[in-house]
């Protein structure tokens, strides 16, 4: 069968490929990667965790490319365009590069087959093996041990947070999800976790195969003030008088925390001066986290989708001061804590304007209705097709000092997002 010539035609074909949805294992794709023989000289890490993955690779990437290196940065999902999950020096890589990759990786597989996001992934690598790169920044897609991101060797991981979510593909508890995300650390090379409660298994796994275990709390950490903020590590090393990250939310400074680690941890590699942190730390942009956007009545974009980021949501909307009434544009996955997000949501909301979400694993906005109704909520609660709907009746219905907050998922912002653009333009 011929190649697409598009990125749309490839990502369609991806799409409509039979049979694996979601297949974790990295047999197939080691198979592939060693098929294409692409290496890079460039300083490899790799982030995982349940929340937090985004914002660390977008600080990570901030502060490198502040500091003049080149930097290659693979994420998922996307918002609003493929190309953001692929990124060379902060720009989104465009369509000819990705297709070309795409080819390569599908000449390579031969008969294995693989996952959309396996052959994304490999596909990212052969576009960053293409350039010079000095610092090649890796997002883990699903748990770790068994993601395709993990068949790259890293010179430093970073778990970010273990909560529950995924719990079909990870197992039912924080420890068997602790020890999925472990499998990214290596023998010998740095392995941070910025969780402050980190599960047992995740510790034990990091000993147990002698990775150079970082712990926030204990072997690195941070203290601030109102105005400022300063980072330490146990060999004595200190960061001060630092701005707080441009992104907003109470949990930035844990993520900022580790990025800072593992920065430190390949410094001989790659020195980063106090003004690069600085600038990067300032300027960084991710849409979708606790995303406010300008005018009024406030809109709030966040792609909370588990009770652990909910619950930072909550605590974000609680500290943006005082408004009348907040409107949340919600949809959610079927397979998603739905009762769990809400209940450390719902003390927040006014009027739930409930969105269905496309695919097969989204669940109707009158399914979501009878869930809400389930766990007691009261107050308004209407349904609509599309998140863009309800954003539509939202703003309309809103007075000036309320509130809209959008969240549950990345399609739900993704849809409100495309929305507000649409709008500008």
């Amino acid at each position: 069968m011929q190649s697409p010539e598009t990125l749309k035609g490839w990502l369609e074909l991806l799409d409509r490929r039979p049979g694996l949805p979601i297949r974790l294992g990295l047999e197939r794709v080691a198979q592939v990667r060693d098929a294409l023989d692409s290496r890079s000289d460039a300083v490899v890490i790799t982030v995982g965790g349940t929340n937090g993955k985004g914002s660390t690779c977008a600080m990570l990437e901030a502060v490198l490319i502040a500091a003049g290196y080149r930097v290659g940065c693979y994420t998922s999902p996307h918002l609003l365009r493929y190309n953001e999950r692929v990124r060379i020096d902060g720009r989104e890589v465009g369509d000819e590069a990705l297709v070309a990759a795409f080819n390569c990786v599908e000449r390579a597989r031969g008969d294995v087959p693989l996952t959309y996001f396996e052959q994304g992934t490999l596909a990212a690598w052969q576009v960053f093996c293409r350039e010079p790169l000095d610092v090649i920044i890796l997002e883990v897609g699903l748990g770790g041990r068994l993601d395709a991101v993990n068949v790259f060797e890293p010179d430093c991981a970073v778990v970010t947070s273990v909560a529950m979510d995924h719990m079909d593909y990870l197992g039912d508890s924080r420890e068997k999800i602790g020890f999925e995300k472990a499998g990214i650390f290596r023998a010998g090379r740095p392995a941070i976790c910025s969780d402050p409660l980190p599960p047992e298994s995740l510790i034990a796994h990091a000993r147990q195969i002698g990775a150079d275990l970082r712990l926030v709390g204990q072997d690195f950490g941070f203290s601030g003030d109102r105005t400022q903020w300063t980072w330490w590590s146990r060999d004595g090393r200190r960061r001060g008088g630092l701005a707080y990250p441009s992104l907003r939310g109470a949990n930035q400074l844990l993520n900022a925390a580790a990025v800072l680690m593992a920065l430190e941890t390949v410094r001989e590699r790659v020195p980063v001066s106090m003004q690069a942190v600085r600038e990067g730390l300032m300027l960084v942009e991710l849409p979708g986290r606790f995303q406010v956007l300008a005018g009024k009545p406030s809109v709030v974009l966040d792609v909370a989708h588990n009770p652990q980021a909910a619950g930072v949501l909550a605590e974000n909307l609680s500290n943006m001061g005082y408004f009348p009434e907040t409107w949340a544009v919600f949809g959610m996955l079927a397979d998603k804590d739905v009762e769990g997000v809400v209940n450390l949501i719902r003390d927040k909301i006014d009027h739930w304007l409930l969105t269905s979400l496309p695919g097969p694993r989204g669940l109707s906005a009158a399914a979501l209705a009878a869930r809400l109704a389930a766990c007691g909520v009261g107050g308004e609660v209407r349904c609509f097709d599309r998140p863009s709907d309800a954003f539509d009746v939202a703003r309309t219905s809103a007075e000036e000092g309320d509130r809209i907050v959008a969240f549950g998922s990345f399609l739900t912002v993704a849809d409100v997002l495309e929305a507000v653009h649409a709008a500008r333009h």
